[in-house]
């Protein structure tokens, strides 16, 4: 089985065509500069995108297309402790199943399996690798990205962020929120 090379230029969206699928799978190796793929404005792309893999189309009758690889890449993001910025590394494999958008209309809800969530949809005769490739590091974000698994955190009191230094705000020794529960607790419970 002979294989198609996806050539790539900086700035250049590699699209995968249906047409090409069909004559054979197609390989990609594509390195995507920092910054290349537009994140949410929560996360960039620090580093350049390095991904390699093949797409194929695996059951032409229905248009179902694989895409198989691996992407290396580091993500920076506000540490939701902190809010500083962390770097988290992605490298990962995939295994993408693609389903054009038809079949997502005609299929009913009891048709639907527990591997749907596996499976995405596209529209047209297309797919945009760069679309691919977010996707894949969307989903191998952590759920809490932190700078570090040590970091201490802002005060929720004066708001200074404790790995730079220690505060002098007392801890809270309660959550106000329970105090409800705590008074209905004691007007339960004889005093001793």
């Amino acid at each position: 089985m002979t294989c198609g090379r996806i050539p790539f230029a900086a700035g250049v969206s590699v699209v995968l065509n249906l047409q090409e699928l069909e004559l054979r799978p197609v390989k990609f190796d594509v390195e995507l500069p920092a910054g290349e793929i537009e994140f949410d404005g929560r996360l960039r792309q620090a580093s350049s995108l390095h991904a390699k893999g093949i797409a194929e189309l695996v059951n032409p009758s229905i248009g179902e297309l694989r895409v198989q690889g691996h992407l290396a890449v580091t993500i920076e993001a506000p540490c939701d402790r902190c809010l500083e910025a962390a770097a988290i590394p992605v490298d990962k494999p995939f295994d993408l199943s693609y389903y054009p958008a038809e079949q997502l209309e005609t299929a009913g809800e009891d048709e639907i399996d527990e591997d749907a969530s596996e499976v995405a949809y596209y529209e047209g005769s297309h797919l945009e690798l760069n679309d691919i490739l977010r996707e894949v590091v969307l989903l191998a974000m952590p759920m809490q990205l932190v700078c570090s698994e040590a970091c201490k955190g802002i005060c929720p009191t004066c708001g200074q962020n404790r790995n730079l230094q220690d505060c002098r705000c007392a801890a809270q020794r309660t959550d106000d929120r329970w105090n409800k529960l705590m008074a209905f607790r004691a007007e339960l419970s004889p005093e001793h």
